[in-house]
């Protein structure tokens, strides 16, 4: 018996499947959506079940359990959703999304929960939970119409965003009001105790999956280019982050998924191998699928219509409580949050889709199913199931019209432009490969000349569409934006490229990304470039609590190969950016004669890169004149990597040409691979240098003997500063003085509103000695404008120093009262 209902499962599902996979082809030919289409298929398969042929009759008795929802079903559908959802996009929506997630749910409950609890049998706390059950919200039918209709991507990430949280609002919710179904009384205490209780299971489940994804990201860097073991890591951590979130710490499951897909899919993406990452998209995009066809097929089977039309009249009061509740959120929150201070407030013909494209789906599905058995839990089922069955139908039907009418499906118009300039280059390219048709003398001229005209038609046309469009929606300054978006894409492009060459770190590619992200992000909403991305003008809160942190820990090595990583990435991050600059202007002609852009244009996109290119080469020079060593081992392995690939490619011809066995190339290559590997990053040993070599040159040592040199050195402590790093701050209380054995050093106090230059310290000066004589707070701010390799003299030995050598006492006062009549000047 055993094997024969495993075998009927087996059947089941395969039949299930192969339903699915047919009615996907139907939904793509009539343009229905999938999920729709599905629970309309399930439905005529449940009556041909109950009222048609036998072998059909297993398909009916296959319950839905709220366990396999949960456990299964639900982990791959959150994780595929959030892995693909853009981070930045989430974080710049952040305040509408949880406004509708947690307070919109909760509104949304109690409006449910009072409309029904003053219209229907149902006591407070039982509509209530019906009221939280009913207010999670499942757009996938929607959110996979948005991706084919191309509406903007502000609207998607809002729709999916808020359905990600308010999921796990909804099980949090409801699980607390079925605690409160068989208590006697409901107090003031117990609605306490049930916020704080709601707080901890959310937030808590968002810290399990963001440590769960750390990790994840940590192994995924440490198995790069094994493709089967990447993509068995990021299965294990959307199913793992679920069950320990849920069993072990007893919080969100649903919020540690979503926190773990965001934090790998924005974080830890490019921990992925650029071969593995095309294949891991798809993996989970199949995973989602087969999630989504079985649970709407069995959503389908599940319907019982003589229930639903038995509990008809209260199915009518619950789909309006719905709705008004729904209106509500959206219409009531959303402009109030707008209004706040820096609130970016939600368009009206937004506010219109998300209000109905609210559906509801398999989360309502399982919440119902999973409850104790209470006096109307029979009705509670045929209730959410009639209220899934109408959001699907009514709303998920015509929610297309709605976004084709209030005119969201309209493409902006570099969308369109590079839609039709993408055909007229490939028109152009494919009239270009014809005369090798002919080439061999065995083509029929007849058609060659057939094919040309046809495809010289098709050219003008696209040429003339893409000339209305400029001259008839393009200003100038909208072309200065097409070619700037143009040319970032170009540049992001490069970076990614050199990312999967190992000419950049994960880091540094990641960040270069975030900047030209940022950047087309500005222009596209702002209209103009933001001041900067990657530097920061000024001292930040950041960076002072990172100076206090080094400050805290100096003890350690720690700082110091923090600091060298920090130089090392500075100089990668400069390097990377020349190279995309050059990048970009090498190519800027070719792309504004393509476009046919004007001369204004491109005179300042090329204006631009060229600054940016030489604050890039500024960056690097002064790396290169601080640490030679390092720069030249960059070089060297940079040099390797190009030679490897240059070895690979040649490899891999070869193996294609059947030259090399399948065998031998796999070896080969793989050895390859190992040695690129090898020689990503750079040695940050070639940024540590000998002290007494540099200390010789400090005039402040230059008269001691051998011995007090030696131990002179031995007091010191060696630091590793990038450029832009603050080594003192002012005003702030510290009892060190440095000396600079490498760089420059910028020393500036703030003037007014902004900070005012003192002086230029180069290698053999120090600073700090005020604040170490005069047990005062800080004079100035003193800051590394080049990478420095510096020298800390901390003040318990300074005066064991200048006890044993009253000379440096006397020399160090006298630059101290020199400097302090200079200030005192100022």
């Amino acid at each position: 018996m055993h094997s024969s209902s495993i075998a009927g499962l087996v059947t089941t599902v395969i039949v299930l499947l192969l339903v699915s996979a047919l009615t996907l082809t139907l939904s793509r030919r009539w343009r229905l959506p999938f999920t729709v289409l599905l629970v309309v298929v399930g439905v005529l398969l449940g009556l041909l079940a109950d009222h048609g042929p036998e072998i059909l009759r297993p398909l009916a008795e296959h319950d839905i359990s709220p366990e396999v929802i949960l456990f299964v079903f639900l982990p791959t559908l959150i994780f595929e959703s959030a892995f693909n959802l853009d981070a930045r996009q989430v974080r710049r929506n952040l305040a509408p999304i949880l406004t509708l997630a947690v307070p919109g749910l909760l509104l949304s409950t109690a409006i449910i929960g009072l409309l029904l609890a003053a219209t229907t049998p149902f006591g407070l706390v039982a509509a209530l939970l019906l009221g939280a059950i009913l207010s999670a919200t499942d757009p996938v039918a929607v959110v996979a119409l948005f991706r084919q209709l191309g509406v903007p991507e502000r609207l998607t990430v809002l729709v999916e965003g808020e359905s990600l949280f308010n999921d796990a609002t909804s099980l949090v919710v409801a699980g607390i009001l079925a605690g409160l179904l068989g208590a006697s009384q409901v107090d003031a205490g117990t609605v306490v105790g049930g916020v704080v209780h709601f707080f901890i299971v959310f937030c808590g489940g968002v810290i399990v999956g963001w440590v769960a994804a750390l990790l994840c990201g940590w192994a995924l860097g440490r198995c790069h280019g094994d493709g089967l073991v990447e993509i068995t890591l990021t299965t294990i951590l959307a199913y793992l982050s679920f069950l320990v979130a849920e069993e072990l710490f007893h919080v969100s499951g649903v919020m540690a998924v979503v926190a773990a897909g965001m934090t790998l899919g924005g974080w830890g993406r490019l921990k992925i191998s650029p071969s593995v990452r095309d294949y891991l998209e798809h993996f989970w995009e199949y995973l989602a699928f087969v999630a989504n066809a079985l649970i709407f097929l069995l959503v389908g089977l599940r319907v019982d219509l003589a229930a639903l039309s038995g509990a008809l009249d209260l199915l009518v009061l619950v789909v309006l409580a719905m709705l008004i509740s729904r209106a509500v959120v959206i219409h009531g929150l959303l402009p109030l949050l707008g209004r706040l201070p820096g609130g970016a407030p939600v368009d009206m013909p937004y506010r219109h889709v998300m209000f109905w494209g609210g559906l509801r789906g398999a989360v309502a599905l399982a919440i119902v199913l999973s409850l104790p058995a209470f006096a109307e839990s029979e009705t509670f089922v045929a209730l959410v199931t009639g209220a899934v069955l109408f959001t699907l139908l009514a709303q998920g039907l015509t929610i297309e019209n709605l976004v084709h009418r209030l005119g969201l499906d309209r493409p902006p118009l570099a969308d369109r432009l590079a839609s039709e300039e993408g055909q007229l280059a490939a028109k152009r390219h494919a009239l270009s490969r014809l005369p090798e048709l002919q080439r061999g003398g065995l083509f029929s001229a007849r058609i060659a000349e057939g094919l040309r005209s046809r495809y010289s038609e098709a050219q003008e046309a696209l040429e003339a569409t893409v000339e209305q469009l400029r001259r008839n929606e393009v200003d100038p300054a909208g072309e200065l934006q097409l070619l700037y978006l143009r040319s970032l894409a170009l540049e992001r492009s490069h970076y990614l490229e050199s990312f999967a060459r190992g000419h950049l770190s994960e880091r540094a590619c990641r960040d270069l990304i975030h900047s030209v992200d940022s950047q087309a992000e500005a222009l596209r909403h702002r209209g103009e470039l933001p001041d900067f991305t990657l530097h920061p003008p000024h001292e930040t809160l950041t960076e002072a609590g990172l100076h206090w942190l080094r400050r805290l820990v100096a003890a350690t090595s720690l700082p110091e190969r923090w600091t060298s990583s920090l130089v090392a990435y500075e100089y990668e991050e400069a390097w990377g950016r020349y190279q995309g600059s050059l990048r970009v202007l090498e190519d800027i002609e070719r792309v504004a004669a393509e476009r046919a852009l004007g001369g204004a244009a491109v005179d300042a996109v090329r204006e631009r890169y060229r600054y940016w290119r030489e604050q890039a080469a500024q960056r690097i020079d002064a790396t290169a004149a601080q640490f030679p060593e390092f720069v030249g081992a960059m070089q060297e392995r940079l040099a390797g990597r190009l030679l490897l690939f240059a070895e690979r490619q040649t490899l891999e011809a070869e193996a294609s040409e059947g030259t090399l066995s399948n065998g031998a190339a796999h070896e080969l290559l793989a050895g390859v691979a190992e040695r690129i590997e090898g020689l990503r990053g750079g040695d940050i040993s070639k940024l540590h240098f000998d002290p007494t070599e540099l200390l010789r040159k400090v005039p402040l040592f230059r008269g001691l003997s051998t011995e007090d040199f030696t131990h002179v050195a031995e007091c010191l402590d060696g630091h590793t500063v990038p450029d832009g790093e603050a080594v003192v701050i002012e005003g702030k209380h510290d009892d060190s003085m440095y000396l600079i054995g490498r760089g420059v050093i910028r020393v500036s106090r703030h003037d007014g509103d902004g900070e005012r230059d003192l002086a230029r310290l180069f290698a053999g000066d120090f600073f700090g000695e005020m604040a170490l004589l005069h047990h005062e707070p800080r004079s100035a701010t003193c800051r590394a404008a080049s990478p420095c390799a510096l020298y800390e003299l901390r003040r318990e030995d300074f005066d064991a120093l200048c006890t044993a050598r009253p000379e440096i006492r006397a020399a160090v006062e006298a630059v101290d009262r020199e400097r302090r009549q200079g200030l005192e000047k100022e």
